[in-house]
């Protein structure tokens, strides 16, 4: 019986990691096979995931010798960390490990939808020359406002900064004398949304965060503002987001993740025709470095865990 279980992809480097101390079953489709995903679990002691599956109390049950969790990033509304707790189960997220693939993401993401000129290659193709109507906008001297300011949004700011953006930010839960104010305006979340060319959003799913975007959020906005959202989709109501994309409220958005995820068929219909839209499956905080980065200390975790033994 395997004592480590991966049931999503890792980096085959930091997979040998495991393997060379552990028996390890590596199986990326288990997340798919929940039935197979428990019987896998039995003995087990570690579980590595990514951000499909879902950690619940059944899945916990299934090995009483569980001590811990790998989680292949940072995000960690797909587990449950009350019934991990219960369980004596730690949880082990890859903090600062894609930090700069996600910072990476938004800024190019904002710099796409600002200009508005890469979307339209068929119509040059065409030889519709369409000079006019892909007139964009600079990034130099427009306002980078950043909700929730921990280390995925610092990173942001600081190439944003190079970039030519001034960076505001708001976060209540960092206290006004942290030194990272020195690099950023602090703002409260409606002079934030107001006064921002590009929001981006940077917070974790919970029940204060939840549709923290919402029609009267969007409703404040400055008029042609851009939204980048690589935190989590409940944050965002998609259907008030698209409303006000498709009546021109806003001048862009940009989405890594979503309410519905994988997003089905059905669920993305609500984004049909929207052209200032770029749409993600859940990858900016993976690139093949980050990839590397994640594995390797998720790895590292789970190994000086396991060499501990259960406290």
């Amino acid at each position: 019986m395997p004592e480590v279980v991966i049931s999503e992809f890792m980096d085959e480097a930091a997979v040998d990691a495991l393997r060379a101390r552990h028996e390890t079953l590596y199986d990326p489709d288990l997340v798919d096979r929940i039935e197979d995903l428990k019987a896998a679990l039995k003995g087990a002691k570690a579980l590595v995931v990514r951000n499909r599956t879902k950690v619940t109390a059944e899945i916990l049950k299934a090995s009483s010798d569980l001590q811990c969790v790998g989680r292949l990033g940072v995000g960690l509304d797909n587990i449950d960390l009350k019934a991990c707790e219960a369980a004596g189960v730690t949880v082990y997220p890859a903090t600062g490990a894609n930090d700069v693939a996600v910072a990476e993401y938004v800024v190019s993401s904002a710099l796409s939808l600002l200009r508005g000129a890469y979307h339209r290659s068929a119509d040059v193709a065409a030889g519709r020359w369409p000079r006019q109507q892909m007139i964009g906008r600079e990034a130099m001297d427009k306002r980078l406002g950043l909700v929730g300011f921990g280390g995925i949004a610092r990173q942001v700011a600081a190439r944003g900064r190079v970039i030519g953006f001034e960076i505001a930010a708001h976060d209540p839960f960092l206290p006004e004398a942290d030194a990272a104010w020195q690099n950023a305006t602090r703002l409260d979340l409606g002079a934030l949304l107001e006064t921002s060319d590009v929001i981006s959003l940077h917070v974790p799913l919970t029940e204060g965060t939840r549709h923290l975007i919402d029609g009267r959020a969007i409703a404040g906005m400055k008029p042609g503002a851009i939204l980048i959202n690589t935190a989590r989709g409940g944050v965002v109501d998609e259907p008030a987001l698209t409303e006000a994309l498709r009546a021109g409220k806003l001048g862009g958005a940009a989405l890594d993740v979503f309410e519905t995820e994988p997003l089905t068929a059905e669920a993305g219909r609500i984004f049909d025709g929207i052209a200032n839209l770029i749409l993600t499956p859940h990858i900016a905080g993976v690139t093949e470095e980050a990839n590397v980065r994640v594995s390797a200390l998720t790895a590292e975790n789970v190994l000086n865990h396991l060499a501990k033994g259960r406290p």
